[in-house]
């Protein structure tokens, strides 16, 4: 939305609105002119490398730490302005400040008096997240999953519209992984919407609808995850006898983003397993093995964000090697800054037989 928001009562288009939210500690800008949305009915994934502003950022939506510049909206509103805030939004953002001589039931019991839902609540919220059996428990006693948990117990009580949630799968075992996926899906299936920000990137990809990136405090990409995939190109990799007389034949039939890999294979981006063999083929060469691979959210997300800085002095973003590759969708009202560049090593690797021996897009820039 522009031009201010909706009251704290009335209805807001986005879940989530970050406008322009910037935070400075000292000489560190730890985010800068930050700008996103989060759909109402999402699951959208903030994704970011460790450093890179995520959980301040979220502090500064949920009105818990005060933003150096910007505003962040909750249902249309700063955080403070919301009329029943349990009701709107709900928050894991650390499992570990759990009183352990508390049992399960007695902390979300001191929640339910706070926010003035019935102690009953409790009781169906630990019913809903697993641990039915486990109300009268001393939290000390409990594993890291279990706290998890809890954790989302406590961020249920207010039945809200909204959850944010900071790495909610730490410490749950495979089966705890696939349980959060499938309530999470069936939350958000009910027209609420989640935010959540998580390493777990296959899990990521498995569940979100949407993505909000960043890195070094700054946007790197929002949208849709189908979109951000389809931005890449698929590549094939070929073993071949002679990979950088395989780059010359494939150059000169127009073929120029190849890659040397660390293995010793050759990355082909933007052409089919059969083309790349044919012309290996047709030049003389020894094909060993070759398929075709399809960029996956952790390739994607390790090339956007390979080598960028995790927080920058006040007043610096714009250094070179900020940003996403050229030709990455760019979230209307947010062009790229000036000075951003592609991350060394992205685009062709290998062309008329000279190896690059920079970080590939698709390995993260890892040596």
């Amino acid at each position: 939305m522009t031009g201010g928001y909706a009251g704290a009562n009335g209805f807001a288009v986005h879940a989530l609105q970050a406008q322009g939210l910037t935070k400075a500690f000292g000489s560190i800008r730890a985010v800068s002119d930050l700008s996103f949305v989060v759909p109402r009915g999402s699951i959208t994934g903030f994704l970011g490398p460790n450093g890179s502003g995520k959980t301040t950022t979220l502090r500064m939506l949920l009105g818990l730490t005060k933003p150096s510049a910007g505003v962040g909206l909750v249902a249309g509103a700063p955080f403070s302005a919301l009329s029943h805030p349990a009701r709107a939004v709900g928050a894991v953002l650390d499992s570990r400040s759990l009183h352990p001589k508390r049992t399960a039931a007695g902390h979300l019991r001191i929640f339910t008096a706070s926010i003035g839902v019935p102690d009953s609540r409790a009781d169906d919220v630990l019913r809903l997240v697993g641990l039915g059996d486990a109300t009268n428990r001393q939290v000390g006693g409990f594993s890291l999953g279990m706290r998890q948990r809890l954790a989302l117990a406590t961020a249920l009580l207010g039945d809200p519209e909204i959850l944010v949630l900071d790495e909610p799968a730490n410490g749950l075992d495979p089966e705890g992984i696939a349980w959060l996926r499938d309530f999470l899906k069936s939350y958000a299936a009910g027209g609420r919407t989640v935010l959540i920000s998580s390493h777990l990137l296959r899990e990521v990809e498995a569940t979100v609808d949407n993505l909000v990136i960043i890195s070094g405090g700054a946007l790197m990409y929002q949208g849709g995850i189908d979109q951000l995939r389809a931005s890449r190109p698929s590549r094939t990799l070929v073993a071949v006898s002679d990979p950088a007389a395989l780059a010359l034949a494939l150059a000169s039939n127009g073929i120029t983003n190849a890659q040397l890999l660390p293995d010793g294979r050759l990355g082909v981006a933007g052409s089919d397993t059969d083309t790349v063999t044919r012309i290996a083929s047709e030049s003389g060469l020894t094909v060993f093995g070759a398929s075709y691979e399809h960029a996956d959210l952790e390739q994607v997300f390790l090339s956007m964000t390979a080598g960028q800085y995790t927080a920058t002095p006040a007043g610096s973003i714009g250094t070179p090697g900020y940003g996403p590759p050229p030709g990455y969708p760019q979230p209307a009202g947010n062009p790229q800054p000036p000075g951003y560049a592609p991350p060394l090593g992205y685009g062709p690797q290998l062309q008329h037989g000279a190896p690059h021996a920079g970080p590939s897009p698709w390995d993260g820039g890892r040596r």
